[in-house]
């Protein structure tokens, strides 16, 4: 089999899903090299800044690690604006998403949270609320989003920093993308108080 024959996931047989997941594991496995290349590809988008998107994602890598940032923090500062391309209004939260399955609940939360927490630094400037973060301010990773936007995020900008190269974050992608997704033991939920 080549394809399958149904025209509706109704009328799918039992052969033909078995076929279909068979290509989807196949699918599946190329995600760490997808998302590197999505990385790569932020160097031809937004314009204007003193560096390319892609440079700011590997300073911002390169800054979490200089910090002492867990792999899924350091990925996750890579990462962070791949939503930029498609879904620029609501990055964060795309982001979020890609890394969701496969990072601790805190992670995931933060590079969410990233674009509204940055927006203190910036939107007096266009006549935005620069406060919209404190909303959060009694959440338990609220001092986690702080600190990413401090020193991972806004602080990214800068063309003389030393970043490390697209291709010594590359096995910390792969580690964190194969991963079996929402595995319990990696994803602990929201702390109590």
């Amino acid at each position: 089999m080549d394809k399958v024959e149904f025209i509706q996931m109704k009328d799918g047989t039992y052969e033909e899903y078995q076929f279909l997941h068979k290509l989807e594991a196949q699918y599946i496995l190329g995600l760490p090299e997808r998302l590197l290349k999505s990385v790569e590809n932020l160097g031809g988008t937004l314009q204007g800044y003193q560096i390319s998107r892609l440079e700011h994602s590997l300073q911002s890598a390169t800054r979490a690690e200089a910090d002492g940032a867990d792999k899924e923090m350091i990925v996750a500062a890579l990462l962070h604006d791949i939503g930029d391309e498609l879904a620029p209004q609501n990055h964060s939260q795309m982001a979020a998403s890609v890394l969701r399955p496969y990072v601790r609940a805190e992670v995931a939360w933060v590079i969410e949270m990233h674009g509204l927490f940055q927006m203190q630094y910036y939107a007096h400037h266009y006549n935005l609320d620069d406060k919209g973060h404190l909303a959060y301010k009694d959440h338990p990773w609220f001092d986690s989003a702080q600190r990413f936007v401090e020193l991972y995020d806004q602080a990214a900008f800068d063309p003389n920093y030393p970043s490390k190269p697209l291709s010594y974050f590359a096995p910390m992608v792969r580690e964190i993308f194969t991963r079996t997704p929402f595995d319990p033991a990696i994803l602990k939920e929201l702390p109590t108080k």
